[in-house]
């Protein structure tokens, strides 16, 4: 028996969904140039009352991975089902922090794209200067640098900068987001994406920035809730698995 048939067999309809939309969101993180060959994690819960979390084999391209290829892990990062692969325990550190402390993350996105990491190291941080950074900034926090995360006693620090925000800036590092499903989490980091190569792009130009005035900023929340509610999953997502189909299919097996 095959792989995918194996894995497919031994879990549930809904945490096979699970999987295929994270192996689906791992792929479009390679095919829109955010990776850092094999570091950075996207977690997921699995469905169901056990704290189980879905997360890539160490060592494989994110462009390469599948449903069946994903390891399931308790939230300390040991493997709860058997697999041919291995995680990396330390690329956990920070997703089981939000996974234990956020119970609506059930997907902890996290990356180190150029973009992000250049505006990650800027002391102001994000810049109310495009209508995607009011977005960001409508449910922003920061967390400051504290070296390669792989200490538990950082753990508490991050998950009070993240808060109830749905972005975090990893100052120094890069971006995070979470979200109910992989599709939300990856619709904000594209979100998050954006305002941070518009912000570089805009300083390189050399003028001087035109910044969003405060009380337009101030009503952004609002009516971020009632433009994207329900958005990434309902109609963002099935036109990005279709352009995987095309570009880069296989995440399904």
């Amino acid at each position: 028996m095959n792989l995918t048939a194996s894995v497919k067999t031994q879990v549930s309809p809904e945490e096979w969904e699970a999987r295929v939309n994270l192996a689906a969101a791992y792929r479009l993180i390679a095919l829109y140039g955010w990776d850092d060959l094999i570091f950075t994690h996207v977690s997921a819960r699995v469905p169901g009352p056990e704290h189980h979390f879905l997360i890539n084999p160490y060592g494989m391209m994110f462009e390469e991975i599948t449903a069946s290829s994903l390891v399931k892990v308790d939230l300390d990062g040991n493997k709860v089902m058997e697999s041919p692969y291995d995680i990396n325990p330390a690329g956990f550190t920070i997703h089981s922090a939000v996974h234990a402390a956020r119970e609506d993350a059930a997907c902890v996105m996290h990356t180190h794209s150029i973009n992000g990491v250049a505006v990650s190291a800027q002391k102001e941080g994000v810049l109310p200067i495009s209508q995607q950074s009011t977005v960001v900034l409508a449910s922003l926090g920061y967390h400051d640098y504290e070296g390669i995360a792989l200490r538990e006693e950082e753990k508490p620090r991050l998950v009070h900068d993240l808060g109830e925000n749905n972005f975090l800036m990893l100052r120094n590092h890069g971006l995070l987001t979470v979200g109910p499903t992989p599709a939300d989490a990856f619709l904000s980091m594209y979100i998050f994406e954006a305002a941070c190569m518009i912000q570089v792009r805009a300083q390189a130009g050399g003028g001087e920035l035109v910044r969003v005035q405060p009380e337009i900023l101030a009503g952004v929340k609002s009516m971020v809730q009632l433009v994207l509610r329900g958005m990434g999953s309902a109609l963002a997502w099935p036109g990005l698995l279709r352009k995987l189909d095309r570009q880069n299919p296989g995440y399904q097996h």
